[in-house]
């Protein structure tokens, strides 16, 4: 059977679950590694801790400039594929990796030059600033690498060879939780060995990565010649995936907007800002290890979306979207359910302070009840850019990312203060699946008008 045969004939729910397993594992291990990371980080002390939220705002915004590149692009190659169309297949794969190491590399040079005010910008505070520094250098180093690691597993997945971008970076990942031990502890290099240990781990994923693309295991290929400067189709890629961009740089800033407030908070009402930042950095990394299970099945139904939709096989797509939808709501109300009564004791794992494990543990909570809102939310935004509506894409996925968690920051904090940053994110996620729904509704009505006019023109 070929590749197009098995993404238009196969059913719908047997495809997802197969391209959906890759997917979770990836997402699992990736975000256990980060959990890991916080974890072995926070014996190093709150400062340590707070460090490390600090600078996952800054990898949210490395990782939204790779899936921007990573989703434009293979949102068209499905398409492209399901048109049967592999040369602008190549050409796209092509154009959107080149474009995305080029980026990492404007932000590794930029980056050093104003390191300084940029941890500060990010949300540290004095205590914290030394650890974010020293963390981030590792970080800035290997932008290119990280950014076009992105890149390539999106293509892979768009492809519907999730399981080569799963090899590449479950082993990077592997290699980190293994390194952090060893650099940390073993060499007693501290917060330097877990920045040591993410750059060695990146930059052997990105190599496993883009090995699929010169062994024959792709469609797809990776040539610098077919990256020769087309504008016009470069911006077709950054327009198609700037629904991710959105969605990982409001997060991003949402990332930095919450340290600084939660900082502010803490040190009002605990006199312990480090705390504060450190609690919900440890609530962001298991809430979005928890999410991922979710993410993962929306990633496993996109080449699903995109190559069917390119193949006018309308009912395929509907179909695909609500098992989605259903499938990964059952995963998030089993997740929820043994979660909420064990926060405080997942919590210590990561940090045994009582300040932290108790804004933490209210925080985790809310945010496992929010949960249960967010796979129909997290469908239509991937179902949008699967299918290339770009507008409609980019304004769902800014919904819960920032355009509505942001005011709800600022109005919460000040009404209920350290209380309401705990209680801002999960408020949004659920104030988000209302104009979500409207988006799901509409696409579905011009779907339906689409599938007449085919029948009559048929």
């Amino acid at each position: 059977m070929t590749q197009y045969e098995k993404m238009t004939q196969t059913p719908v729910e047997k495809l997802i679950i197969s391209l959906s397993i890759p997917t979770i594992i990836t997402m699992l291990v990736t975000n256990l590694y980060n959990m890991a990371d916080t974890a072995f980080v926070g014996r190093l002390g709150n400062s340590a801790s707070g460090a490390v939220g600090i600078v996952f705002g800054f990898m949210s915004i490395l990782q939204a400039a790779g899936f921007m590149f990573g989703q434009g692009s293979g949102s068209i190659i499905s398409r492209s594929l399901g048109k049967k169309d592999e040369a602008m297949a190549q050409e796209i794969a092509s154009k959107g990796f080149f474009s995305s190491f080029f980026v990492g590399c404007i932000i590794l040079i930029f980056g050093f030059i104003f390191l300084e005010p940029l941890v500060y910008l990010l949300g540290s505070t004095k205590t914290i600033a030394p650890y974010a520094k020293t963390y981030i250098s590792f970080i800035l180093l290997i932008a290119p690498f990280t950014i076009s690691s992105f890149t390539l597993n999106n293509i892979l997945r768009y492809e519907g060879k999730a399981f080569f971008g799963m090899t590449g970076l479950f082993s990077g990942a592997v290699l980190n939780i293994a390194g952090d031990a060893f650099f940390m502890f073993k060499c007693n290099m501290g917060i330097a060995g877990a920045g040591l240990s993410t750059a060695i781990s990146q930059i052997i994923s990105f190599c496993i990565l883009l090995s699929a693309f010169f062994t024959g295991k792709t469609t797809c290929k990776i040539s610098l010649k077919l990256f020769l400067p087309d504008l016009k189709k470069i911006l077709e890629i950054a327009a198609t995936g700037i629904s991710s961009l959105f969605r990982q740089g409001l997060s991003s800033l949402s990332a930095i907007i919450l340290n600084y407030l939660a900082a502010y908070y803490g040190s009002l009402e605990f006199n312990n800002a480090d705390a504060a930042v450190a609690a919900m950095s440890i609530v962001s990394r298991i809430f979005f290890f928890m999410f991922s299970i979710s993410v993962g099945v929306g990633q496993g139904f996109q080449p699903v979306s995109g190559f069917n939709y390119g193949a006018e096989k309308f009912d395929r797509v509907k179909k695909g979207f609500w098992f989605t939808v259903a499938f990964a709501e059952c995963l998030m109300i089993i997740l929820a359910v043994t979660v909420i009564p064990l926060t405080p004791f997942i919590v210590k794992i990561f940090r045994d302070d009582s300040v932290v494990i108790a804004l933490a543990s209210y925080s985790l909570r809310l945010h496992c009840i929010a949960l249960l809102f967010l796979p129909y939310c997290m469908a239509v935004d991937m179902l949008l850019q699967s299918t290339g509506k770009k507008l409609a894409a980019t304004i769902v996925s800014s919904l819960r990312s920032g355009l509505i968690f942001i005011p709800s920051l600022f109005a919460l904090s000040y009404l209920r203060g350290m209380k309401g940053i705990q209680e801002a994110q999960p408020v949004s996620f659920i104030l988000s699946a209302i104009p979500t729904a409207f988006f799901g509704i509409s696409f579905f009505k011009n779907l339906n008008k689409q599938c007449k006019r085919n029948s009559l023109s048929g």
